[in-house]
């Protein structure tokens, strides 16, 4: 009778070990599995103000570099900096100008542009953008 069930609690734990061997359960003892081999791959991300891709950005602002302005073309809103603070009105202050064709497009997820001026001046600076995209579309990230 004792050999009996010890036979049975062998042929038991054969069956356990069977079974999750074939379930895929995995145990490594010591050193990990080593990743493929070749050198890591780097996607160049959007910035900051860009919406993650696959989703859609809400507002749409043409950003003019020479004046620090920025025009929310679904709003009809400008936001400029004056007097230590940020400003929005639907029109600019006479001593404003913009160039007609001086800006860039950018695309947000934010109805506050300035949110990220700083980011946006380090990639935009003063007298460094080309002229508006002619029919090509938007800047995409």
């Amino acid at each position: 009778m004792q050999k009996r069930k010890t036979l049975v609690a062998a042929l038991l734990a054969c069956v356990f070990v069977m079974v999750l061997g074939c379930a895929g359960g995995r145990v490594v003892i010591g050193d990990s599995p080593r990743p493929p081999a070749g050198p890591p791959v780097y996607k160049k991300a959007p910035p900051p103000w860009a919406p993650a891709h696959g989703r859609r950005a809400k507002h749409h602002y043409r950003y003019y570099p020479s004046s620090y302005v920025y025009f929310d073309t679904g709003r009809g809103l400008y936001f400029y900096y004056e007097g230590g603070a940020w400003q929005v009105s639907v029109s600019l202050p006479t001593h404003i100008h913009i160039g007609v064709g001086g800006y860039v497009t950018l695309e947000m997820d934010t109805g506050r542009p300035y949110t990220y001026h700083s980011d946006v001046v380090k990639r935009y600076p003063p007298g460094q953008t080309k002229k508006k995209d002619k029919g090509k579309g938007k800047k995409k990230w």
